[in-house]
């Protein structure tokens, strides 16, 4: 008797290819249901309708159409078992050799713009599911495959393998099938948790599955193994970016740029914008009249440190700003798109990686830490902060444009790791003091790198001071105005020394730690 498959696919990428050599090279016969036997009958295929095979019609509008015996008993039945092969005939169920399935379109389903719960909800695939995890565990004695990117490899195997396929081939498919139903169950389970979830209020239960996108050479050091993967049925974000030349990316690479990515969507494109990262750390952060401008202004701010850094710019890529980019090391380059007159002049430097993130404010939902016997869950840290909401607490005031500067060393600062510093004059980070044990030293390093130039410029810092002493460091040093969250019980007393010194400071009320 000739070899029954089943395909029943809602992406019909491959169908026809593949049912065509099922049919004419190895003689199987063939059973589908819906718009899958139409495509097949299409072709000129033989197939069978799943209601005719069954004797049972599609009922509850499609609802019920593979949840039957003859399709199930087909599937499960154990081929060395003689009581499931007596159940088999007595039954009139036909053993099925391989089974292609995939799911209805849940996830591009909810990710449209105007999409209801009901529409979500029929969105759900039942029959599918169930019809996998059957294959997927009676994989000892049939093949499933959930993906067009598995069709050529099982039809190799068939051909290398004189028409029987090897368990170990069919076991990676099992495995592939129940990772396939797992991220399909995760979506609908996130979507419905969301959707009925109070607002800022975090789940219960929380999952998180990925695909592999690429083998990375190593982790952050070269005894470590790595590897990089992306959420979802469709490419976003890392994974959707086209990378344009260089090297391919590292592990640290890839938390550099999403560092870089996270800092420059503070930025809006409204005006040129750039900044030149080290390790997550910002090393110098500038705005321009051109993007040309605001890189080298980027760079200026610690030449030394951006030398084989990442930067990242919030406008496409010229010419101008191209020759700029060429000028020092760098490791990588990341905007929102590239002009062809750029691209020619980075391709001088063949092993610079190049990327185009048309998107660059778009993250993560979720910050995920893991720690021994679990993990850390919490939202991103995306707060606008609005100057209007602050609170200017001493005697001075500042101006418009010192208010705009207070706000643009608020918004570099928020991305430094903590302790953290920022030093800035006109749209230009200045110095920055990044990750010490005390403020006081961070204050000092922030300072020490700006120098002269700190006569008039602004400090903020992402927590509170918790004596005066850093205030009138920074006085000393020449700084004209401070930002900080406030909320220390001892506020009153660097409030007083900013008045004695003649500062202007403001209290946010807004707290930005970056461990």
């Amino acid at each position: 008797m000739a070899r029954l498959a089943l395909l029943s696919v809602s992406d019909k990428t491959g169908l026809v290819e593949l049912a065509k050599t099922l049919v004419e090279e190895f003689g199987f016969n063939l059973v589908s249901s819906g718009g899958t036997a139409k495509a097949i009958a299409a072709a000129g295929l033989p197939v069978t309708k799943v209601s005719d095979y069954t004797g049972s019609p599609e009922i509850l509008g499609g609802r019920v159409k593979t949840l039957h015996p003859k399709i199930h008993g087909g599937i499960l039945a154990r081929q060395d078992l003689a009581e499931d092969q007596k159940d088999l005939a007595d039954n009139g169920i036909r053993p099925l050799d391989l089974v292609v399935v995939n799911l209805y379109p849940f996830e591009q389903t909810i990710a449209k713009e105007g999409v209801t719960m009901a529409d979500a909800i029929e969105n759900i695939d039942i029959g599918g599911p169930a019809m996998l995890r059957a294959a997927a565990k009676n994989h000892a004695h049939l093949t499933v495959l959930c993906s067009a990117e598995q069709y050529e490899p099982y039809l190799e195997a068939l051909r290398a393998s004189d028409g029987q396929v090897p368990l170990e081939f069919r076991q990676e498919c099992a495995r592939a099938a129940f990772w396939h139903t797992a991220s399909y169950d995760q979506a609908i389970a996130t979507y419905l948790t969301a959707s009925t979830s109070e607002p800022d209020t975090l789940p219960q239960q929380w999952a998180m599955t990925g695909r592999q996108q690429a083998t990375l050479r190593y982790g952050e050091n070269p005894h470590q193994t790595a590897a990089w993967y992306r959420t979802g049925s469709t490419p976003t974000g890392w994974a959707g970016a086209e990378q344009l030349q260089g090297k391919e990316l590292s592990y640290n690479n890839l938390v550099d740029l999403e560092a870089a990515r996270r800092i420059i969507a503070e930025f809006p494109s409204d005006r040129p914008a750039a900044a030149v990262l080290k390790h997550t750390n910002p090393c110098g952060v500038g705005m321009g009249d051109t993007l040309a401008s605001a890189y080298r202004r980027a760079y200026d701010a610690d030449d030394v440190s951006a030398f084989g850094g990442i930067v990242v710019l919030n406008r496409p890529i010229d010419a101008d700003t191209a020759e700029q980019l060429t000028g020092t090391f760098l490791e990588c380059i990341v905007a929102p798109g590239c002009d062809r007159a750029a691209q020619d002049i980075l391709a001088k430097k063949q092993n610079l990686r190049v990327l185009v993130l048309e998107d660059l404010l778009t993250g993560p939902t979720q910050v995920v830490n893991a720690i021994a016997g679990g993990f850390l869950l919490q939202a991103p840290d995306t707060y606008r902060d609005d100057p209007a909401t602050w609170q200017i607490v001493t005697e001075a005031k500042p101006t418009e444009a010192e208010l705009a500067e207070m706000l643009f060393a608020w918004r570099v600062v928020k991305h430094v790791k903590s302790n953290a510093i920022v030093v800035t004059h006109q749209q230009q980070t200045l110095g920055i003091g990044a990750g010490q044990m005390n403020r006081v030293g961070s204050v000092s390093i922030a300072l020490a790198q700006a120098g002269a130039k700190a006569q008039g410029a602004v400090l903020a810092s992402d927590g509170f001071f918790p004596f005066d002493d850093s205030v009138r460091t920074a006085a000393a040093a020449g700084i004209r105005a401070v930002v900080q969250p406030g909320g220390s019980r001892r506020d009153d007393d660097s409030i007083k020394a900013a008045n004695e010194l003649g500062l202007i400071m403001a209290m946010t009320g807004i707290r930005h730690f970056l461990h």
